[in-house]
């Protein structure tokens, strides 16, 4: 139920006239719900803005959040979804936010106006959907923040470090999916492009199976290497991931294999005459 012109003009000279009764209560709510994770200052300041907004809204007779006269509205609801999402608010917690002005303006309502109850209807349907704006926004600005942070994570687990001068290492650690698999080949190719090194070792001590999946992305990576002109070792064969790669036929080829990231630096350091 959208509403109309003339609802819309009612309704903003009441958040007009009752601003600073409005502005307490919708504050007072919120603060109920975030349990001081925000100080009141800055929730006054926020619902203080978000006021003006609806008014701003209202006034130009916006029947419906996604209208034009809506725009700065959105823009403000916008705003607070996304540093809702940063601060690590629920999603419930930033549309309460929203929620809360029906009860402050239901609290100076006359509720023995059987016209003013009809409007309300109304009005809080124009409220529920800037409640449902502002949780889209947030789900997509946390969705951003978790896939970034998700890519962050990725990096960090799949590091390249120099072991000595012309060796470089990958130790892997965890389940190696066709993602992290990338990122690995990635990071080893540019960190032979910019140390020049000859050799790699990929350690998978960390790696708790090693099945046809894994072992397929470990060869892709060795064969890329390959192509920059580094050969690969790889460290880490326990003895039940021995026992595993044989039942399953996996082919290592020519590849050099070592128990441990120790004897594949000895071996490596051994075929330079160090």
């Amino acid at each position: 139920m959208a509403l109309g012109a003339e609802e819309a003009s009612r309704f903003a000279a009441v958040l007009e006239e009752n601003q600073d009764a409005l502005v307490a209560a919708w504050t007072d709510r919120v603060a109920q719900s975030l349990r001081g994770r925000l100080s009141r200052t800055e929730l006054e300041r926020q619902t203080t803005e978000l006021r003006k907004g609806f008014h701003a809204a209202l006034a130009g007779g916006a029947g419906d959040v996604g209208q034009e006269p809506a725009a700065e509205l959105r823009a403000q609801l916008a705003e607070l979804s996304t540093s809702r999402a940063r601060q690590g608010f629920s999603a419930t917690e930033t549309a309460v936010s929203v929620f809360a002005l029906k009860e402050a303006v239901l609290g100076v309502l006359d509720g023995g106006d059987a016209a003013n109850l009809r409007d309300y209807v109304a009005f809080s349907a124009f409220v529920d959907n800037a409640a449902l704006f502002t949780f889209d926004n947030y789900v997509q600005v946390r969705e951003g923040l978790i896939a970034d942070q998700a890519e962050q994570l990725l990096e960090l687990s799949t590091p390249v470090v120099k072991l000595w001068e012309g060796v470089v290492a990958v130790p892997l650690v965890g389940t190696l999916d066709s993602a992290r698999a990338q990122v690995v080949m990635e990071r080893l190719l540019q960190t032979l492009v910019d140390t020049g090194s000859p050799y790699a070792i990929i350690d998978i001590t960390g790696v708790p199976a090693v099945d046809t999946q894994v072992a397929q992305h470990i060869l892709k990576t060795v064969v890329a290497a390959r192509l920059m002109g580094a050969d690969c070792i790889i460290s880490g064969i326990r003895p039940q991931i021995a026992q595993t790669i044989v039942a399953l036929g996996i082919e290592f080829g020519d590849i050099a294999t070592k128990a441990s990231l120790a004897d594949a630096l000895r071996f490596v350091l051994r075929k330079t005459g160090r």
